[in-house]
């Protein structure tokens, strides 16, 4: 692909795509990695999407990210691994088949066979794989698809068994019942950050009901709820110990009531239409009965049920101040049930709702409807029995399943837990060894989360995933936990190749004890989340494979993922390798932020809100919509407006620019050799100091960009790398190659034409190795140019195989930046004065006077005076000090005086611009 020729006029894309082919033909990421092989190791997790959709612009952004430092990683000395992994279980895949077959429920999974579906999950899961794996190639990221890992694997899912093992042989594994978020769509339950991903402004009924006390019914307790089809299975109230509570008269109807004094407002709108007859504090109705709503659970009376119940957690913000209480459908109302003794572990379960979310026999009133449908029902029968006290609607917050978009229920579910609340100090001790990007993420967010976490279910009644390797007895005294294929081979006697259902499901242990039943696997699948926590180790079937790879290499340098991340894949990851090493599993983490359509919403297919990002590539070019979205808030962790037009604006304000300046380069390169036949070959570092001024000041910046480059990314904050990267760029296009054209294209004598070239040839060969994990496609499109011209030979096939360039201190001379940075600013000041005076830059002025405080500061200014008289196309430049007092050493002013003989008598009035250090203005002096 070298050659030095370069067209008149460019298209980035079809350039980026003629790099993606000779990068095929060299074999490119390939032959980079067995280059660095024997370089010390740099390790990069890459977390697994699902591939049941395609890439958006999360993806990108995440991947443009998770590209760039292992990119730097490996120009910077490193050995980097990049394998890409597909998270290949769960409800992502489950929930597609179910609606391609119209599944309701675990019914119509068992009419068909385990088997039957799961070999259909089989046949989706890798539906877009293909699609991927060309957008992400398209993209220029370098990523390994043929060494790539999915979590369907048998191995994946051997080294999953043995990370349950390790906790379970730990003694962090139980089962419990526990009231969780559940998806009735999906017909499993979800994890507490699961359902913390989907919330939605909904409106709900807002039901008052009475219930009247056991010994004297003309009394009537007030209790309100937002989910009525929560009332049959009503076994307690709870107020609030501490608040005043009041038994009133409603004056319309002569009822008497009891609610907390405080909300007496959400039944009675104005004052008059009750008389408060009594006062008390809530702890003084502790015990008091009441007659059950309904008579399906009337037999738990004798565990002390329909009584109410105290405790803290009782609010005066909602509701009447009584809260009723279902134990198994309310984490507080099973807190409360429990402590009282109404209910009991491993007692009777009072929750009369199947895995569809519709009501059993047991309340054979509402039995087969769906609970949220049977709200109405409910009230109707309330009302007919004269319970039914207010009707309304409320608006508020409600969580939906992230897959399904369907509410979710809170009901109590037989799941396995792994023990988080004893690690809480552990992680947060862990977590305060991680560095993030930015660090806000990490102390507030993350941390915060952290400090709350729960035990966490990972067992979900499922048929795609990893089985649990829990072998158990039917009374469930004995428990085997089997922690490999080999183990269970020996256990059983028999050996899998694959660890799906339906091949695990079959097979038994003998019971240790005489005469009892072989021990069946229990029908539950791991949580996909506990698979992706999994991801370090199972990556690599550590510990049956690779050892001494994976202790060599964890925790991880680096991870990249969203903010949403926060409550799924970093939570994970670190509550797993907390639990088995007592380490975090990474040691750097970049969070980038959320990336929305323009109008501010959410990206929906649907809305059609946003451009395919497959058309943007075509139209602008992967590094255009790389560096577009690095160089964005997002990577900040803020969200980002995602507009077609800042696309666009990359490929104006930078790349064509840039593409200019290196043309121009070129031409002169190529005008050189064939007008005055001098063969020129380049020196990637400039041996002597140049004596031009402007030559110095542009090697100076490339060195200071190179150690602050450096340092930045070291730190990984790439949101003050790109920025200062785009400011060197438009420097050396609108600065360097403008002011020097001249001494460029021979017009001042060779040799400084020669000393002008040999410089711009430096800095552009250093800018390429800089750019290159920024914007791969172009940086290789300029380096197939430039390395023929270099005296040392034979140069590495691509710039990505290149180290970085070192920071050259000897070159850095900040007196020239600085003197440099005080023309540019006086040449935009006198811009402006033209502008305001409508003066055209063609028409030459006589004299420009630039006043400065700072003797030292007019001193650098005088070594530029020819630059600045050309730019300004001024005759004569003068230079003076401004004693005014208002003058500080930071502000400059200029004076420009026109020609008599050209310009008439009214614009002889001298005009001044002044800049100031918090910006530069034109004003009148």
């Amino acid at each position: 692909m070298a050659s030095c020729s370069v067209p008149e006029s460019i298209s980035f894309p079809e350039e980026e795509v003629k790099v993606l082919k000779f990068w095929e033909q060299i074999d490119a990421f390939q032959s980079c990695l067995r280059q660095s092989k024997g370089r010390p190791r740099y390790t990069f997790y890459d977390g697994p999407p699902f591939a049941t959709g395609l890439p958006h612009y999360g993806h990108i952004l995440a991947g443009s990210i998770k590209d760039i430092v292992p990119r730097w990683a490996h120009m910077s000395g490193f050995h980097v691994e990049r394998r890409f992994g597909w998270d290949c279980h769960g409800l992502p895949v489950e929930y597609e088949i179910d609606k391609a077959l119209g599944i309701k429920g675990p019914e119509d999974v068992a009419k068909m066979g385990v088997a039957a579906y799961n070999d259909k999950c089989r046949e989706i899961v890798m539906r877009y794989a293909t699609e991927w794996e060309q957008i992400v190639t398209r993209l220029g990221r370098w990523i390994d698809f043929k060494n790539d890992y999915k979590t369907m694997y048998p191995w994946f899912m051997e080294s999953v068994w043995w990370v349950f093992k390790q906790l379970y042989d730990k003694g962090l594994v139980y089962r419990g019942v526990k009231v969780m978020p559940y998806s009735t769509a999906c017909s499993t339950p979800l994890s507490n950050f699961e359902a913390g991903q989907n919330y939605k402004e909904v409106t709900d009924p807002a039901v008052i009901v009475s219930f009247p006390l056991e010994d004297d019914p003309s009394v009537s307790f007030l209790a309100w709820t937002t989910t009525p089809w929560t009332l049959p299975s009503n076994l307690a109230l709870c107020v609030h110990p501490k608040l005043t509570y009041v038994r009133v008269q409603e004056e319309s109807s002569g009822r008497h009531y009891i609610l907390m004094e405080a909300r007496t407002s959400a039944l009675f709108k104005e004052a008059g239409e009750f008389k408060v007859l009594e006062r008390f504090a809530g702890s003084s109705l502790h015990g008091k009965r009441y007659k059950p709503l309904f008579g399906f659970f009337e037999e738990m009376t004798e565990r002390g049920a329909f009584r109410v119940l105290v405790d803290e957690y009782v609010t005066e913000e909602a509701g009447t101040g009584i809260v009723h209480q279902a134990p198994f459908f309310g984490e507080d109302d099973y807190r409360i049930c429990l402590a009282n003794g109404i209910i009991e572990v491993g007692g009777r379960v009072i929750c009369p709702i199947d895995a569809s979310g519709r009501f059993t026999a047991e309340v054979h009133t509402f039995a087969g409807v769906y609970v949220k449908d049977a709200d109405k029902d409910i009230m109707r029968a309330l009302r007919e029995q004269g319970r039914l006290v207010h009707a309304g609607q409320t608006k508020h917050s409600y969580p939906f399943c992230w897959r399904s978009d369907t509410p979710l229920l809170y009901k109590a579910v037989p799941s396995w837990f792994i023990r988080v609340e004893p690690l809480v100090d552990e992680l947060l001790a862990n977590n305060d060894k991680t560095y993030w990007v930015p660090s806000f993420v990490r102390e507030k967010r993350f941390a915060n989360w952290l400090q709350d976490a729960r035990d966490w279910a990972v067992s979900r009644n499922r048929y795609w995933g990893t089985p649990i390797p829990l072998w158990v007895s039917d009374d469930l005294e004995e428990v085997v936990c089997v922690g490999s294929i080999e183990e269970l081979f020996e256990l059983s006697g028999v050996r899998l190749s694959d660890l799906h259902r339906e091949h695990v499901d079959p097979v038994t242990i003998p019971s240790r004890r005489p005469g009892h039943a072989p021990l069946r696997r229990i029908s539950e699948v791991f949580d996909c989340w506990f698979e992706s926590g999994s991801m370090p180790y199972a990556h690599r079937h550590y510990p049956f494979e690779q050892r001494r790879e994976f202790e060599d290499s964890f925790p991880a340098d680096f991870i990249a993922e969203g903010i949403d991340q926060t409550r799924g894949w970093f939570y994970t990851l670190l509550v797993l390798s907390t639990a088995l090493f007592g380490q975090p599993p990474f040691k750097n983490l970049v969070v980038n932020g959320l990336v929305l359509a323009e109008d501010g919403q959410k990206m929906s297919k649907r809305k059609q809100n946003y451009p395919d990002p497959v058309e943007i590539v075509s139209l602008h070019g992967a590094d255009a919509l790389r560096l577009y979205l690095i160089n964005s808030p997002v990577v900040r962790a803020e969200t980002l407006k995602f507009k077609e037009a800042g696309v666009k604006d990359v490929v104006k304000d930078v790349f064509l620019p840039w593409f200019n300046a290196f043309r121009f380069f070129l031409q002169n390169v190529e005008r050189l050799q064939r007008e005055e036949h001098v063969a020129l070959a380049f020196s990637e570092r400039v041996h002597e100091l140049p004596r031009n001024v402007m030559d110095r000041w542009l090697l100076s910046c490339l060195q200071s960009l190179v150690r602050f480059v450096k340092a930045e990314m070291a730190a990984y904050r790439l949101y003050t790398v790109v920025p200062r990267l785009l400011r060197f760029i438009d420097g050396l296009t609108n600065w360097y190659v403008r002011s020097n054209r001249r001494r460029l294209k021979g017009e001042l004598g060779q040799r400084e034409c020669l000393a002008a070239l040999h410089t711009l040839f430096a800095v552009l060969y250093d800018l390429v190795r800089l750019m290159a994990p920024f914007v791969p496609f172009l940086t290789e499109f300029m380096y197939q140019r430039l390395h023929p011209l270099l005296d040392a030979a034979p140069q590495p096939e691509s710039v990505h195989f290149l180290l970085l360039p070192d920071a050259r201190e000897e070159l850095i001379e900040r007196d020239i930046e600085d003197a440099v940075e005080h023309m540019q600013t006086v040449v935009e000041l006198a811009r402006c004065l033209r502008d305001r005076r409508t003066l055209p830059l063609k028409y030459p002025l006589k004299e420009i006077v630039v006043i400065h405080k700072s003797q030292s500061a007019l001193d650098q200014l005088r070594s530029l005076e020819a630059y600045i008289l050309e730019e300004l196309n001024v005759r004569t430049m003068t230079l003076s000090t401004d004693q005014r007092p208002s003058a500080n050493s930071s502000t400059w002013r200029c004076v420009l005086a026109p020609s008599r003989a050209r310009w008439p008598r009214c614009c002889w009035r001298t005009r001044v611009a002044t800049a100031c250090s918090s910006g530069r203005t034109c004003t009148s002096w």
